[in-house]
């Protein structure tokens, strides 16, 4: 059996330091705020080269809480992508705005920054890209036409830990804010849920703190209505732990990706993942598109190889969007969205099991 992601694996190669951060938490008995989340958040803010970054409950709470304190309201749109999970355009109705598909690139899979300048109008208040399965979107473009038009970055960064723009900014330090998922396959991962906001605005980080805790500015003193929303100390000691590899974890993904790349490449009804020649991309995961998708799915099921479909139905597709959007047509995110497929990568993964993942697919193309 190859898995997607094999964090049992990565459990062992850290069993020890994992076991004993918790033995010591436990101890010290401070659970909610305490000092590894203060600590993890500063870690992540020089990392990514911003000046403060605030732990919340999940990605999803990132986004919602994020889009709250740009002040993104009822009335407003939010341009974003079709071609991802339904929490991105989630958080921007939980606000009361109307979210805006636009089409992707064909090949990165990312927002078409060219379609987003097209969708602007004088109720567009944000624009909210998603650095697809690891590599940057257009950020330069994204950002010129933010410029432009006075509209806020929110950035959906729950694959892209560690990725690297053109110009070697770390997603999560473009826009107004950064949005993170800690989400157990993440390339940084929890053991449960976790999610964290990065930004460089004082005012910002300020009204993040004060939502993440039921809009407390002091305890018993509510200033607005706020959230159940902060990241808690045991996930704070694992991810700590697991940030401390985070660059070796992203390059082990780079080798997996460059193996599969390499004897993919060639391969009819086969498009591996494109990769722009600036910028470093993560692979949180490896997708491909083929005509054949399913077969070459079913093929390698029935040789214990994992793979997933991300994502089978574009959100303007989705039954809960479908009425509104019925008139909405994007086509290069229906016919990915009908062809891709994502195979196992993690960096655990040994050279033996990608060639085996890519003898399936090669027997099953050239039909061997």
């Amino acid at each position: 059996m190859i898995p997607m992601v094999d964090l049992k694996t990565q459990y062992q190669t850290l069993k020890e330091e994992i076991d004993a951060g918790l033995e010591q938490a436990l101890i010290g008995g401070r659970f909610i705020l305490g000092p590894n989340v203060k600590a993890f958040e500063e870690e992540v803010a020089a990392y990514v080269g911003v000046a403060h970054s605030v732990g919340v409950a999940s990605g999803t709470d990132a986004l919602h809480l994020a889009l709250i304190a740009a002040g993104v309201s009822v009335g407003d749109e939010v341009i974003t992508t079709p071609f991802t999970f339904i929490a991105t355009a989630e958080a921007i109705c939980y606000v009361g705005a109307r979210p805006v598909f636009v089409d992707i690139d064909g090949q990165t899979f990312n927002i078409d920054a060219e379609q987003v300048a097209a969708a602007v109008t004088p109720a567009t208040r944000a624009i909210l890209p998603v650095h697809l399965f690891g590599q940057a979107a257009d950020t330069a473009a994204l950002e010129a036409i933010a410029v432009r038009h006075n509209l806020s970055i929110i950035e959906d960064c729950a694959q892209s830990f560690g990725a690297d723009t053109a110009d070697d900014r770390k997603t999560g330090s473009l826009g107004l804010a950064g949005c993170f998922s800690f989400f157990p396959s993440k390339n940084l991962g929890c053991y449960g849920d976790g999610g964290l906001i990065t930004t460089s605005s004082d005012r910002m980080a300020e009204h993040l703190r004060v939502l993440r805790d039921h809009g407390s500015w002091q305890r018993y003193h509510h200033s607005e209505l706020g959230f159940n929303s902060r990241l808690d100390e045991l996930q704070a000691v694992i991810l700590r732990i697991k940030f401390k590899y985070i660059d070796q974890y992203n390059a082990e993904r780079r080798r997996v990706a460059q193996r599969y790349g390499e004897a993919l490449g060639e391969l009819p009804d086969c498009i591996p993942p494109y990769q722009k020649s600036h910028g470093t991309h993560v692979y949180h995961q490896y997708t491909l598109l083929s005509p054949r998708r399913d077969e070459i799915r079913a093929a390698l099921a029935a040789q214990g190889i994992a793979s997933a479909i991300y994502y089978p139905i574009p959100l303007h597709r989705q039954a809960v969007f479908e009425r509104t959007y019925q008139e909405t047509h994007l086509p290069i995110s229906e016919r990915v969205a009908s062809q891709c497929l994502s195979l196992p990568i993690f960096p655990e993964m040994s050279d033996l099991q990608v060639d085996k993942v890519v003898d399936v697919i090669r027997s099953t193309l050239l039909g061997k």
